[in-house]
């Protein structure tokens, strides 16, 4: 059946967004069969998702994405495995987008707008994102881009009054200077016109390369704008402090403080030394640690990130903007967030540095208009509105820091 293309009105403007919170957990890790393969039909179901990481008793009775809504989020951007998709064709890759469309009809219901946004995983390394780079002319690129019509397809059906569609997620094309290629953005450019060619109202989220920050972005030449294009950027920085996480044995890398001004190296090293004392680490696996440590924790404090360095990042973006005649409300955080300190202290941030710099953040996006979306709402690993263990509550100091509240 050939889909009408619908002209894009003068007044268009992009599917109105303001505080959203990724949902990663559900249709991102489709369950596979003993072969590696994918279980068929794809994706897992609620109940799967809700009791992935904790007894399914632990959550409260009642829809779960309606207490999504109820927490003062406006939309939830929905991570989604291409992999199902790029393994299948004709009636087989039908089955799977209707399951698609059945998870975003279930959260339009409840109230929720969706940004859906394709969010490659490595679990099946055939379908990871190394399909992209290839480079603009490969082949695996333009399968995808074929995969991303039939998305688009799905998910016209619901409504540009409620989807929006982020073809791709931080995109590892580098490096992020002028010794880089014009791939992406010739991959960009082609995917929006094949969104477009599919309709012209639906919302399409844009990245730039370098994993999607806002140095990809601002790389990026936006000769394919119109008023329903966001622009997307990720802000972990200073990535030192957002992913405090030690990836060695008997590691411990946490405790650095926001801002960098209201601690000390000295500081950090005796919190690091109490939490490896606490946990039996002798003399030499500590020294061990602070030693590997040491250039790291150096570095923070030169750099001394504050809410004025964050702010002049943001500005960066909102001056590429501007120069390119798009409006600060058309920008996009599409993910932010600080790991929070685990209970053994080995990993993560004081609750206080964490708060605090999602408290700036947020205030600095929306200062300028900027919707964003933080990450995200339920998981086990650092970064979660939910709380980890235990029963499934919300984190209510994190909701006040981003300007919520739970309903009493």
């Amino acid at each position: 059946m050939l889909l009408q293309v619908v002209p894009s009105p003068s007044s268009a403007a992009p599917l109105p967004l303001k505080r959203g919170v990724g949902l990663h957990e559900w249709l991102n890790w489709s369950p596979l069969k003993k072969d590696g393969s994918y279980r068929w039909p794809p994706y897992r179901s609620v109940g799967e998702w809700l009791s992935g990481g904790r007894p399914l008793a632990d959550w409260p009775k009642g829809d779960p994405f309606q207490k999504i809504r109820l927490l003062g989020f406006d939309f939830v951007r929905l991570t989604v495995d291409p992999g199902p998709l790029l393994d299948s064709n004709g009636p087989r890759r039908q089955q799977a987008l209707k399951l698609l469309s059945d998870a975003v009809e279930r959260l339009t219901r409840a109230g929720l707008k969706v940004v859906f946004n394709l969010h490659g995983v490595s679990q099946v390394p055939a379908y990871d994102m190394t399909i992209l780079y290839g480079g603009a002319n490969s082949q695996g690129v333009f399968r995808y881009r074929a995969m991303v019509k039939d998305v688009a397809a799905m998910l016209v059906k619901h409504g540009a009054d409620k989807v929006a569609f982020e073809p791709y997620n931080e995109p590892a094309y580098y490096p992020c200077d002028a010794n880089g290629t014009d791939d992406w953005q010739r991959i960009m450019a082609a995917t929006v016109a094949d969104i477009r060619s599919i309709n012209r109202a639906l919302t399409i989220v844009v990245t730039g390369a370098c994993g999607g920050s806002i140095t990809g972005l601002t790389n990026l030449d936006p000769k394919f704008d119109d008023e329903n294009v966001y622009y997307s950027f990720h802000m972990y920085e200073p990535h030192s402090f957002t992913h405090q996480k030690a990836d060695w044995e008997n590691g411990f890398f946490s405790g650095f403080p926001w801002p960098a001004k209201t601690g000390t190296p000295a500081n950090v090293i005796e919190g690091l030394r109490a939490h490896m004392l606490a946990e039996g680490l002798s003399p030499l696996q500590q020294e061990a640690n602070i030693t590997r440590l040491k250039p790291e924790i150096d570095d923070y404090f030169k750099e001394d990130w504050s809410a004025a360095t964050m702010q002049a990042r943001i500005e960066e973006a909102v001056t590429w903007a501007d120069r390119h005649g798009i409006a600060p409300h058309r920008l996009f955080m599409g993910e932010f967030g600080v790991m929070r300190m685990s209970t053994d202290g080995r990993s993560g941030a004081y609750d206080a540095d964490r708060l605090s710099y999602l408290q700036t953040l947020r205030s600095i996006a929306e200062k300028q208009g900027i919707p964003w979306s933080v990450w995200e709402y339920s998981n086990p690993y650092g970064m979660s509105v939910i709380e980890p263990k235990g029963p499934a509550v919300p984190d209510q100091r994190m909701l006040e820091a981003l300007g919520l509240s739970a309903p009493q």
